[in-house]
């Protein structure tokens, strides 16, 4: 599927022919930390952008009761976080779901709860199974329901639980463990007791959440959104009535991205989020870009085509769609939606001014597969 339409003659590539006397060159080099770049050069330096991560297919119905037999197993106070994470088959050595985002679900029975935490890695909760569970972000305690969409920014403390009188909990984990690590920048800490909780609960939904207002009387200095909490019970009305009175993108139908309400901006500073519907029917065209995407199906069943491979899903599968990989959607049903839910390091990319993109024009827009 991948094109080439340079010529391997073209000049600036390394055409350099192995010799004895260079093969001894190379070996000095290497006595004192050094090396020749043309002998890496069409490597690091690739014609188009190349990912090291593979397209993967995450059942939710093999991975389940795997899943909650962990919570018969250990403890949350013996695993610190009871996850039973998802990596990559090209990412193992640095336990990466694609590229340098990490991803896991992980499992709270009524009555337990984690201990306050915080790390450098920025992370982010999409809810699977369950009721009555929370989380506390700084002191703000917020309640959980299926398909809410929630975030836990970098170096802030958090916890995690399920009250007494509420439903075992499931909910997948999105973490840029593999991103900060790479930088070497990465801390863990463990918090000294409880989190006084300093807001009444779910604050910050209520008051950052509603209807486009915002409060005038409040100063926020975080990089982050102050919207910890983006609920299902809003975010599902709200691509309903856009779908409405909007065309339907060819490549990702209704495709709305989770914002920072006072920037409009990504969430969170390394890892954004979206919500898209597939409408009835809908085939998407493939096309590719850079940054690395992790999907669940949070309503209805389709498939993805990656790199002319076809994955089905269903509802709380998960995927992941590589860098530079082409990529189509397509819903199954001819009478319902389906709504995929995405994290990705896109602030990352946007950021650092790497986004590039392509659409795939010959078959009419679509993979052979």
């Amino acid at each position: 599927m991948e094109e080439n339409h340079y010529s391997d003659d073209v000049y600036g590539r390394a055409r350099v022919k192995n010799t004895p006397e260079l093969d001894a060159y190379y070996q000095e080099l290497e006595k004192l930390g050094a090396g020749a770049l043309w002998t890496v050069a069409n490597d690091i330096e690739p014609w188009e952008p190349k990912s090291n991560s593979v397209p993967m297919l995450w059942k939710y119905d093999d991975l389940r009761e795997l899943v909650l037999k962990s919570s018969e197993l250990v403890t949350p106070e013996q695993a610190g976080r009871r996850v039973v994470y998802l990596v990559n088959d090209k990412r193992k050595d640095v336990s990466a779901a694609v590229g340098w985002l990490y991803t896991g679900i992980q499992v709270t029975r009524p009555g337990e709860f984690t201990s306050a935490h915080r790390h450098r890695a920025s992370a982010l909760r999409f809810i699977m199974e369950g009721n009555k569970g929370y989380t506390v972000v700084d002191g703000n305690k917020i309640m959980l329901e299926v398909n809410d969409f929630v975030i836990t920014p970098n170096s802030a403390w958090h916890e995690h639980g399920v009250e007494e009188d509420g439903e075992t909990c499931i909910w997948q984990d999105g973490l840029d463990i593999p991103l900060v690590n790479a930088l070497e920048a990465n801390d863990y800490a463990v918090y000294d007791g409880k989190q006084p909780l300093i807001n009444p609960i779910n604050h910050s939904p209520i008051t950052f959440g509603g209807a486009g207002l915002l409060p005038a009387d409040r100063q926020w200095d975080k990089p982050y959104s102050p919207l910890f909490k983006y609920s299902w019970s809003t975010v599902y009305p709200t691509l309903l009535e856009v779908a409405k009175v909007n065309e339907i993108n060819p490549f990702d139908g209704i495709l709305m991205h989770y914002s920072n309400p006072l920037t409009g901006g990504h969430v969170m500073q390394t890892m954004g989020a979206a919500m898209q519907l597939l409408p009835p029917g809908f085939k998407g065209k493939a096309h590719k870009h850079t940054g690395s995407f992790v999907y669940q199906c949070a309503k209805g069943e389709g498939y993805t085509i990656i790199n002319g491979t076809r994955l089905d899903w269903k509802e709380r599968d998960i995927f992941c769609v590589p860098s530079w990989a082409w990529h189509e959607h397509h819903n199954l049903s001819e009478t319902e939606d389906a709504f995929l839910f995405n994290f990705n390091d896109l602030p990352v990319i946007e950021g650092l001014g790497l986004f590039q993109g392509k659409e795939l024009e010959e078959n009419n827009g679509h993979q052979m597969y």
